[in-house]
């Protein structure tokens, strides 16, 4: 499967055996992101969330 980038219209491919849930990046910008769904062989994609650092806070 694969799809295009949102940010840079890079080719993103999505491996067989992915899940929801999973983040994959765009090899040409290096943007993350999260399969939201995958139906009928399609594949949707949210941005990643980024969670900062607590660093025990």
């Amino acid at each position: 499967m694969e799809t295009n980038c949102g940010e840079c219209g890079g080719t993103i491919k999505i491996p067989k055996d992915a899940v929801v849930g999973e983040i994959v990046s765009c090899p040409d910008c290096g943007l993350e992101y999260e399969i939201s769904k995958i139906s009928g062989g399609k594949v949707e994609l949210k941005p990643a969330e980024t969670v900062g650092e607590d660093w025990g806070e």
